[in-house]
């Protein structure tokens, strides 16, 4: 990496990543499963920050972290000379009632640049509609309340067909739906080029490989990188 961009991973409650289920995940609150306040505040505050808030998608599971997309984006910003710390909070099995629970405890880092990826998990457990809107809704609202000025950039999810024609469709109009109301900017589909492309996909078909990291990372760049610009370059 160059040397003006800080670029850091925080792997948040570490003992739960690679899980596939959110069942056994303790409330970062309660002090037992979460990093202590000091390792959070261990985090230099220097230049803007943009924090990827997701499931395994963000954290690249059954990848090297520096695979992933945010890990990617990191290193496009700092061959741009922007001086961004990239923050990794994504956590495998996540769903959007707990990424709900958990949100209040990261957002102790300050934030500029939100992107919010959950839904996911909750669309292939055929988790109620409203909840997965109500939740979502109140990430951004609480986003929103903490960093007023903070660019939200909300991830738009799809399912595969199997999951019923209703179900889907209705599923995928929440993403928009919720961007246009709070106005926040909004991915159209984070897995375009990538979701049901075998050669794209680890073995569980579901899990991009590097190379659909590759292309993940270009589709968020896409919307991404209006939302950066001119803020904070250090090189020419």
């Amino acid at each position: 990496m160059g040397r003006f961009l800080k670029f850091r991973y925080i792997f948040f409650v570490l003992i739960l990543m690679g899980c596939g289920d959110d069942k056994g995940q303790k409330d970062p609150g309660n002090g037992k499963s979460a990093p202590s306040e000091q390792n959070a505040a261990a985090v230099a505050r220097k230049g803007q920050t943009i924090l990827f808030f997701g499931d395994s998608l963000t954290a690249g599971l059954g990848l090297d972290p520096n695979l992933a997309f945010p890990s990617l984006i990191g290193r496009r910003l700092d061959s741009l000379g922007y001086s961004f710390e990239v923050i990794n909070a994504g956590l495998s099995g996540e769903t959007t009632a707990s990424g709900r629970n958990r949100l209040d405890w990261v957002l102790r880092q300050p934030v500029d640049v939100f992107v919010l990826e959950l839904g996911a998990n909750d669309g292939l457990r055929g988790i109620p509609l409203e909840e997965t809107r109500k939740n979502l809704e109140a990430m951004i609202l609480t986003v929103r309340k903490k960093y007023p000025e903070a660019r939200i950039v909300l991830a738009g999810m799809q399912l595969p067909p199997n999951m019923g024609p209703e179900y889907t469709v209705s599923f995928r109009k929440i993403f928009p739906e919720l961007a246009e109301k709070h106005q926040v900017l909004l991915i159209p589909f984070l897995l375009d080029g990538v979701g049901g492309v075998p050669e794209l996909n680890q073995d569980d078909g579901i899990h991009p490989t590097a190379e659909g990291h590759r292309i993940v990372a270009e589709n968020v760049w896409e919307i991404l990188s209006p939302a950066v610009k001119g803020w904070n370059r250090t090189g020419p």
